[in-house]
């Protein structure tokens, strides 16, 4: 069966030297930066919690069945704090874009649509 190859080709000739510029930008970089800034110490933090639960139930067994009341023990409680943190970082983590991914964001869009804008258009032109 024979592969269609049409597609890396054509996004090879529709690459797009603004891009490369944008990426370029202290802006840009500033982006990552941020986005890096969150992503990485939340997930480590979300791998360590994650990775306690699951040493605690292999080898502290007597520890994680534990009563704390009724048919409620402390690894019941572990797994639905597991859910809940999930939760917690989504939230944390959209209140952080908003106020400090977003505008960055928004102000690299502005700057490439507004490139685009002012692109010639027709059949030789690069605009989209």
């Amino acid at each position: 069966m024979a592969q269609d190859t049409s597609q890396p080709n054509e996004m090879a000739a529709r690459h797009d030297p603004f891009y490369d510029e944008l990426h370029a930008s202290d802006d840009f970089v500033e982006l990552r930066r941020r986005y890096r800034g969150f992503a990485v110490p939340a997930t480590v933090l979300f791998l360590a919690w994650f990775l306690l639960y699951v040493v605690l139930s292999n080898w502290a067994t007597g520890f994680m069945s534990h009563r704390l009341f009724g048919n409620i023990n402390v690894a019941l409680v572990f797994g639905l704090l597991q859910f809940l943190s999930t939760f917690l970082i989504a939230f944390v983590y959209s209140r952080y874009s908003t106020a400090n991914l977003d505008p960055l964001a928004t102000k690299l869009q502005d700057r490439y649509e507004a490139d685009l804008a002012g692109r010639p258009t027709g059949p030789k032109g690069t605009g989209h």
